[in-house]
Parts: structure tokens; C-alpha cells; sequence
């Protein structure tokens, strides 16, 4: 329980890393604003025809009495809905990454060089085009194993009780892990680290994970939250794969010339 503790840690020290840098924190807002608008018009329609999608998609209970025919459809809808929700907050964070991709490589680039003893960070050396097509191919394969798991999860909600308490919270888990793996692909892609090894290592330390990544896909729930803690989920990701990874990591603020009153980034 320990690491969970310390995920947690990295997420808060992201938000303090942005909060210390206003510029970067500004840039890293318009994704999330522009990612924002898209889903909030997409969810007011799932709330607008979603009980007319239930109903053309269960032809079956159009003669069932009330209030079963009622009941069934509501619940459909409910559920339908809540899995919009649970997906959307994984498909917000790759979205916006795509979207973002130059503000946050610079932003986790800088967080790189300001907690790194030689003041560097590391650079795929790949031409632009070249990390938005490989950032967009990885993010549509996160966002498939997220919709399985979703269908799974859609699945197991109609069972009685577990479908109601046990299931969100073993879908805030399994989101928790996914956002976690698209923010701190930011700095590992750049480090060259493939999807299948970045999955391998994040798996190898899962309560870390879920320490980060599950209060984040919690507050991401709350209108407007996912934009303002997004660059710094983006900072706290990048210190958390410098701990996954091995490398060292110091304690000064280079951005402010080398005033030393930032917390330690590495907790583990």
C-alpha cells in the first residue's frame, strides 16, 4: 500500500510543478478546453436521445407491461450512460494528448531538464509528424483494450448488488490505469519506450499506478476538472517515469535560477 501512497504523491507534485510555472500551465489548458467542449456536446446528446436509443435497441419490451418495460429501459439508460462517462474519461486524455501533443512534450521536456542532475532531457530525435502518428496509433490501442474492459464491465453491472458496488469501483481502477498510461507516455515515448514495454513496466508496479491514476479518473468525473489538472497530471506522470525507469532525480527549480524550495519529485 506503500506505492499507492506514492502515486498519489506524484500527483500532487505535478500540480504544485504547474502551479510554480504559470507559462506552461496556461499552454497546457487550451487541449483540455478544446477536448472539453467535444465531449460536453457529445454527452448532452447521449442525455438528449439515449432513451431513444434504448428503446429502437430493445424491440422486445415493447410489451411488457408497467412498470417492468420502464424500469428496464431506465436502468439500460443509466447504464448506457455511465459507460459513455467511463469511457469518455479515458478517451478525454488520449484525445487531448493528440491534441496537445507540442504543449505537453514541451511541458514534460522542461520538467525533464529542471528535476534531471545534468539539466537535460531525453529526445526520440524523431521528426514531429512521425511522434503524432506513433502517440495517435498507441492511443487507439489503449483506447480499444479500455472499450473491452468497458463492455466487461457494461456486462457485469447487471448483476445484482456487484453490478452496483463492486463493478465502479473496479471501473475507476481499470481507468485509473489507462489515463495513467497515456500521461506518462508522454515522457516515455520520448524515451523511446514501446507501448508493449510501457504496458510490461506499468504492470510491474501497479499500486503505484493506481495511486496516480485512480483518484485522477475520480476528480476527471467532475465537470471542467480534467482540463485544469491535466498539465499537471502531464508534470507528475513525467517524475513518476523517471522513478519507474531508474533515473535519478534531483530537488532544484532551474526554471526560477536555481531556487531550491521545490518538494523532493522522487518519493519512491
Amino acid at each position: 500500500m506503500r506505492d499507492f501512497g506514492v502515486g498519489f504523491n506524484y500527483l500532487l507534485q505535478g500540480q504544485r510543478w504547474v502551479a510554480r510555472h504559470g507559462k506552461q500551465y496556461g499552454f497546457g489548458l487550451l487541449p483540455g478546453l478544446i477536448t472539453l467542449v467535444l465531449y460536453a456536446a457529445a454527452l448532452v446528446a447521449l442525455a438528449i436521445y439515449g432513451d431513444d436509443f434504448i428503446t429502437w435497441s430493445t424491440p422486445f419490451a415493447d410489451d411488457w407491461t408497467s412498470p417492468w418495460q420502464g424500469l428496464f429501459r431506465g436502468f439500460l439508460t443509466a447504464v448506457l450512460f455511465a459507460l459513455a462517462l467511463l469511457l469518455s474519461v479515458v478517451t478525454f486524455t488520449a484525445v487531448t494528448l493528440l491534441i496537445g501533443q507540442p504543449f505537453y512534450e514541451n511541458l514534460s521536456e522542461k520538467v525533464d531538464r529542471d528535476v534531471s542532475p545534468d539539466g537535460t532531457a531525453p529526445e526520440s530525435g524523431l521528426p514531429l509528424w512521425r511522434e503524432l502518428w506513433i502517440s495517435a496509433r498507441d492511443s487507439l490501442r489503449i483506447v480499444a483494450r479500455a472499450a473491452l474492459w468497458g463492455v466487461l464491465l457494461f456486462a457485469l453491472g447487471f448483476i445484482p448488488f456487484v453490478g452496483q458496488t463492486a463493478v465502479p469501483v473496479i471501473g475507476f481502477f481499470v481507468t485509473g490505469f489507462f489515463l495513467t498510461e497515456e500521461l506518462a507516455g508522454v515522457a516515455l515515448q520520448r524515451r523511446r519506450v514501446e507501448l508493449r514495454d510501457r504496458l510490461t513496466l506499468l504492470r510491474s508496479r501497479k499500486t503505484l499506478i493506481w495511486g496516480f491514476g485512480t483518484p485522477l479518473a475520480v476528480s476527471f468525473l467532475v465537470p471542467f476538472v480534467a482540463v485544469f489538472l491535466m498539465p499537471g497530471a502531464v508534470a507528475g506522470a513525467t517524475l513518476m517515469a523517471r522513478d519507474l525507469l531508474g533515473e535519478e532525480t534531483t530537488d532544484g527549480d532551474r526554471d526560477r535560477n536555481g531556487a531550491d524550495d521545490q518538494q523532493p519529485a522522487s518519493a519512491g
